[in-house]
């Protein structure tokens, strides 16, 4: 049995009015159309390619910072890291949509939040263009009230200021909210705001990262999230 920090959360389900989502990783696979876009900057300046998997290690920390993982580091100076972010964003904005997925369990659980009245929201580190365009088109079958990616109004997390917006956005108190997300920065953000948090072990990261970082509910599939919610089916997430 792994160890997890599940068995304190009970105190405080009954609360539970909101949810902020992580979008890549948490909601949305969508690391093939990253790593190909990305790849084929790199390619075009005769740079050296990444396996699709070896993106889970550069996504997490904002566009620029997974472009400056991905190149070697002899051509990361300020320039090219800016040229390859302009051109990776070009070349996303092609193909963003050619392999993204919906996780399984995800409609399930988005409809289960909406039959409940919880009120859903996305905090996102891709650029808020990418962001919206995912929700949009991908997610539109539900209502999501605040969708917030980075850009000049909002940094990256784990700044606080985009989970801060949205909960005063949804006039809701702090202990109202699950905070969910697949990596470290998500649970820095939540802590940050004083959020509960879940990670989920579906996304980019490893389990490791999210406990390291103070994760305080693990959901392995997203159906085990209705444990967090007064009447929801038990599902154990403890494997």
């Amino acid at each position: 049995m792994h160890q997890t920090p599940n068995t304190k959360y009970q105190t405080q389900m009954h609360r539970i009015k909101a949810a902020i989502f992580d979008l890549d990783g948490t909601l949305l696979n969508t690391l093939e159309d990253i790593a190909n876009a990305v790849n084929r900057v790199l390619s075009n300046r005769g740079y050296p390619t990444h396996p699709v998997d070896m993106y889970r290690s550069f996504v997490g920390d904002g566009w620029k910072m997974l472009v400056k993982r991905a190149l070697p580091e002899s051509a990361s100076t300020r320039d090219r890291v800016s040229a390859c972010v302009e051109e990776s964003m070009v070349e996303y904005g092609k193909t963003w949509d050619v392999t993204t997925t919906l996780y399984t369990g995800i409609p399930e659980l988005l409809n289960y939040l909406t039959h409940e009245g919880i009120q859903l929201a996305v905090l996102s580190n891709k650029p808020h263009v990418f962001a919206r365009q995912y929700v949009d088109k991908l997610l539109a079958a539900w209502t999501f009230e605040k969708v917030i990616g980075v850009s000049s109004r909002f940094p990256r997390k784990p700044d606080p200021a985009g989970a801060l917006s949205i909960v005063e956005a949804l006039k809701l108190e702090k202990r109202d909210f699950l905070f969910i997300g697949d990596s470290g920065v998500d649970m820095q953000t939540a802590a940050a705001v004083g959020i509960f948090s879940v990670g989920v072990a579906w996304g980019f990261k490893p389990e490791a990262e999210l406990m390291e970082h103070g994760c305080r509910f693990l959901a392995r599939h997203p159906m085990d999230i209705l444990s967090l919610i007064p009447n929801g089916k038990k599902f154990s997430a403890i494997q």
